[in-house]
């Protein structure tokens, strides 16, 4: 796998990396929310408790792929409140490697499909 955070000409980061390159199966996780496994929401009003759920929930599911949050090569984040980006950011960077972030974007909504959810991440990743 091969990250190319800032190619020449491109725009400063904040993150995560411009282009991450990769040969293998392609493992797709869907949105991942603030869930645990019996379904309750976890972290209510706290934006970090509910990253770090999600987090662990697209660990979770990656390995029921035999992947890895390290084989992740793009996020797509949505955000409720873009005042929980600095706490998405801090706890991503709990469960990745800062210095091989992967491609990214990040959405701001109106709203998720539970009123509580104030976070959603769906994952691309790459398998040797």
């Amino acid at each position: 796998m091969r990250h190319v955070t800032r190619p020449d000409g491109m725009p400063p980061v904040n993150g995560y990396s411009h282009v991450v390159a990769a040969a293998g199966t392609l493992v797709a996780v869907s949105g991942q929310v603030p869930m645990d496994a019996d379904g309750h929401v976890v972290g209510e009003d706290d934006a970090a408790a509910q990253v770090r759920q999600v987090f662990a929930n697209l660990r979770t599911a990656l390995a029921a792929a035999e992947a890895s949050l390290a084989d992740v090569i793009k996020l797509t984040v949505f955000l409720t409140d873009l005042a929980d980006l600095p706490a998405f950011r801090a706890v991503r960077d709990e469960f990745l490697d800062p210095e091989r972030l992967p491609a990214c974007s990040l959405v701001r909504v109106a709203a998720l499909v539970h009123p509580a959810f104030r976070v959603e991440i769906d994952a691309l990743a790459v398998t040797p």
